[in-house]
């Protein structure tokens, strides 16, 4: 979604980096990160790890799940496990709701 790639780019420029030295450390050419900040592609758990190592954050801090970065399967993970609990009566924070 729109949201990470945006979340992104006000991060790395808020410390001061090129996208030339995060597409340098993350060992892709600047077009291919360039289209991560711009959403061009989705930003996947391997994408998100490594920007957030980069600049020293948590990956949360990019993108959470409300945010459905990605592909769906982490929405589909979720739902299932959320359903999982409400099956076998565990406690739900009410934040994952």
């Amino acid at each position: 979604m729109k949201v990470c790639g945006q979340n992104i780019r006000k991060i790395r420029r808020s410390r001061d980096l090129t996208q030339e030295y995060m597409a340098f450390e993350m060992g892709i050419s600047q077009k291919a990160y360039s289209d991560i900040e711009n959403s061009k592609v989705k930003i996947n758990l391997e994408i998100l790890t490594k920007i957030s190592d980069i600049l020293e954050i948590k990956p949360s801090d990019i993108c959470s799940i409300s945010h459905k970065c990605g592909n769906d399967e982490y929405e589909d993970k979720y739902q299932n496990l959320v359903e999982y609990m409400k099956k076998n009566n565990i406690s739900i924070p009410k934040e994952l709701l």
